[in-house]
C-alpha cells in the first residue's frame, strides 16, 4: 500500500515505548521505510531511553543534516508523544528558535509532507505557534490549555485532521492515529 513511501519519526529520550514500537513496525506493514530522526549533537548515533521501562533505542539519522530534497522525499513527519518534543525543542541560544522547531516549520512548508503530531508533540510547535493558529487538532487533555495559546481550535476528537496536519489525542491512540496517516499517504498515489 505503502511501497517506496517514506515516514520519519522524532526520536529522543523519554519517548513513550509502545507508541516507537508500534510505529516501528506498523508502517513497514504498509511497505513504507520508517526513518527515525534526532539532533545527533555531532555524534554518528545516540542511544534513548524510554520513558517507562528504558528500553534503549539507537538512532542515527539527523533532521539537521536533512537538505530540501531530502526533506521532499517524506511522505510524513511524525512527532510523537512522551517527553520527546519537551527535549527537542531545547536550544543554546535562547534568541534563536531551536533547531528542532525550525526543521518542523520546514516541514509544515511541505504541503506534501503529512504532518503527525500526537499527544505531548504539540509543545515542539510552542516556539513556532504560527503553524498551528486557526487550524483543527486535538491534544492530551493536559495541553488543553497550550493548543488554545497557540491559537489552535480545540477538536474534543481521538484523531483530528485537518488538511495535512494530522493530530492525535494520547501516545494510547498511535494505532488509529497510525491508520489516518496510513490512509493519507495511499490516497496521494
Amino acid at each position: 500500500m505503502l511501497k517506496g513511501k517514506k515516514v520519519g519519526i522524532l526520536i529522543e529520550s523519554d519517548f513513550y515505548e509502545p507508541e516507537i514500537w508500534y510505529y516501528k513496525y506498523r508502517f513497514p506493514e504498509e511497505g513504507a521505510e520508517v526513518h527515525f530522526l534526532t539532533r545527533l549533537w555531532g555524534q554518528k548515533s545516540i542511544t534513548f531511553k524510554g520513558h517507562e521501562y528504558h528500553i534503549p533505542f539507537e538512532c542515527n539519522e539527523s533532521f539537521e543534516s536533512m537538505d530540501d530534497a531530502a526533506l521532499k522525499s517524506y511522505s510524513a513527519i511524525i512527532v510523537p508523544a512522551g517527553m520527546v518534543a519537551d527535549r527537542l525543542r531545547y536550544t543554546e541560544d535562547v534568541n534563536k528558535i531551536p533547531p528542532a522547531c525550525e526543521f518542523i516549520k520546514r516541514v509544515f512548508k511541505e504541503r506534501s509532507i503529512i504532518k503527525g503530531v500526537i499527544c505531548h508533540g504539540i509543545w515542539l510547535l510552542a516556539p513556532v505557534a504560527e503553524l498551528v493558529k486557526g487550524r483543527r487538532v486535538v491534544v492530551h487533555n493536559n495541553l488543553l490549555g497550550d493548543a488554545k495559546n497557540m491559537g489552535a481550535v480545540y477538536v474534543d476528537e481521538d484523531v483530528v485532521v485537518d488538511d495535512d496536519l494530522v493530530t492525535g489525542r494520547t501516545g494510547g491512540h498511535c494505532n488509529v492515529f497510525a491508520r489516518k496517516i496510513i490512509e493519507l499517504i495511499a490516497s496521494k498515489k
